[in-house]
């Protein structure tokens, strides 16, 4: 054997003793959850500014829930800073992406004002993109009201021991949570598809996502609130506080520096934006109007979703079901699109039974995963013989459909869908075997003639030839693209807006058996 040879023998060799034992010893392995067990912050009828705005509303609608759609990126970040200015007694945020840039930042603050009032602010972030931040947010988490924990965390912090404890620990740490939610005062929450980051706020200069959340006041703010404090209290959900060293010196000079770049001219741009958008000053004049439903719920998959074979209480289970009893319209939006030889089938038999099927999802060139991709790729055609029509997103505004901070890049990131004009689910659940068995969602089921076809309308939207290609299959059985915003429409025969390169590294990953982690 030569001394190569040798080499790669061990290298393989402590590679899978890693594995084995991260197999084995995954209990002993994963950090232990050390936090105090603490419970949403009960509501009062005129204790904060939520309280007393809300509490006369909710009278006119007993047992209702109110919920606006909040489909501008802009306006979504108003949401949560507005609520956040007007908390007093509570705040308690859940992202599976925190990122450190204007829009974190800006709301970061706006959960440190809230804490400077005496507002308790709970904060907990998925640990897989919190890689870098520990110091920003221990120095978050030195305020005597704000406690930062994190889900399913890394033992070391960074640099190559955590690569190293990825390998280890590959069958526990690849299960994340996706949730997101941002509630207020246990008044006000808003659940949906978006992370904080710029370009899920329109801020971002090269690329801005579309997509949807709910702005929720009522009963079903309970439920999102019981939902928090059930991720909070598990053995996953980890105080940041137990795993890195504390920075007391750092808080006020984080303040100091987020308070300088909130007076730069790009955060003066951005927020004059927020200030004149008119679903903002219609919210100032109370002038917007709700949807109101009793059949409005929040849901989510269980905290230790990886632990439990019960799949009854998953959100797949409930999807599902939902999409199952379509009788004559399911329309899905899933950016990240992978369907399985189960769910491919089950909406092929929709189809069949004369329900219209449709689906609008990323195309390649507007897919920011392509292994994504690849495993979409392979059921298109199966999909397409069985009359489910398919809408790929294009990567980019057309010229004159105007960008939102000098970009005119977009790229989906709704994940929803809504059955007959009358039920549906806007949330973070994508049709995609991640979705469905690694990771924990979260979303809003409802029941309600208006929000539904408000949902079906933002389908036709997304699905127009303004923002998305029509796929089909030529006589030939090869997939083609219509490009039905020129005219006469363009027949493309190959996915749009790529070059040769991309497309030929996508069919490649597309070889690989990786579909379970898509």
């Amino acid at each position: 054997m030569t001394r190569v040879q040798r080499i790669l023998a061990w290298g393989a060799l402590a590679t899978a003793l890693s594995l084995v034992s991260g197999y084995f010893l995954a209990d002993y392995l994963t950090p232990q959850a050390t936090g105090e067990p603490s419970r949403a912050l009960p509501v009062r009828a005129a204790q904060t500014a939520l309280d007393r705005e809300l509490v006369p509303l909710l009278a006119r609608h007993p047992g209702q829930t109110g919920a606006l759609m909040l489909t501008d990126g802009v306006d979504a970040f108003a949401a949560r800073a507005m609520s956040a200015r007007s908390a007093g007694r509570s705040l308690d945020l859940q992202y599976y992406i925190w990122h450190d840039d204007l829009t974190g930042r800006l709301l970061g603050r706006e959960a440190y004002r809230a804490a400077e009032r005496g507002v308790r602010v709970r904060m907990l972030i998925d640990d897989m993109n919190a890689e870098g931040l520990d110091s920003k947010l221990l120095a978050l988490d030195q305020h005597p009201n704000v406690e930062i924990r994190v889900y399913n965390p890394f033992r070391n912090r960074r640099g190559l021991w955590r690569v190293l404890e990825m390998v280890q620990r590959i069958f526990s740490v690849n299960h994340r949570m996706h949730n997101k939610a941002w509630i207020a005062d246990g008044r006000v929450a808003v659940v949906g598809g978006r992370n904080i980051g710029e370009e899920y706020f329109g801020a971002g200069k090269d690329v801005n996502f579309r997509d949807l959340d709910l702005l929720l006041f009522g009963p079903a703010v309970k439920d999102a609130s019981g939902i928090f404090d059930q991720y909070w209290n598990s053995e996953a959900a980890v105080p940041l506080s137990a795993l890195s060293k504390k920075y007391p010196r750092e808080l006020k000079f984080l303040i100091d520096q987020v308070k300088i770049e909130a007076e730069s001219d790009q955060a003066k741009r951005y927020l004059s934006r927020v200030e004149g958008s008119s679903n903002v000053r219609k919210y100032m004049a109370q002038q917007l109007e709700p949807f109101w439903s009793d059949r409005i719920r929040v849901v989510a998959d269980p905290p230790l979703k990886w632990k439990n074979d019960d799949r009854e209480g998953w959100l797949a289970q409930r999807i599902q079901g939902e999409l199952g009893d379509a009788k004559r319209k399911a329309l899905v939006i899933s950016p990240y699109f992978v369907p399985g030889d189960g769910v491919s089938a089950h909406l092929r038999k929709l189809a069949r039974d004369g329900v219209a099927v449709g689906v609008v999802t990323n195309s390649l060139a507007a897919n920011d995963v392509f292994a994504v991709h690849s495993g979409y790729s392979r059921y298109r055609p199966d999909l397409l013989r069985g009359d489910v029509r398919l809408y790929e997103m294009r990567s980019q505004a057309r010229p004159g459909a105007a960008s939102l901070f000098g970009s005119s890049g977009a790229s989906l990131h709704t994940k929803a869908f809504v059955v007959d004009d009358a039920r549906g689910f806007i949330g973070s659940f994508n049709l995609d075997p991640r979705s469905v068995d690694l990771n924990t969602e979260m979303g809003v089921l409802f029941e309600d003639r208006g929000l539904a076809v408000a949902l079906r309308n933002e389908y036709l939207r997304l699905s127009s030839p303004e923002l998305s290609y029509w796929v089909y299959l030529d006589r030939d059985g090869d997939v083609r693209w219509l490009d039905r915003a020129q005219k006469p429409p363009l027949m493309i025969e190959h996915e749009p807006d790529t070059g040769a390169m991309k497309r030929a590294v996508t069919r490649a990953i597309g070889w690989l058996p990786i579909e379970s982690q898509l």
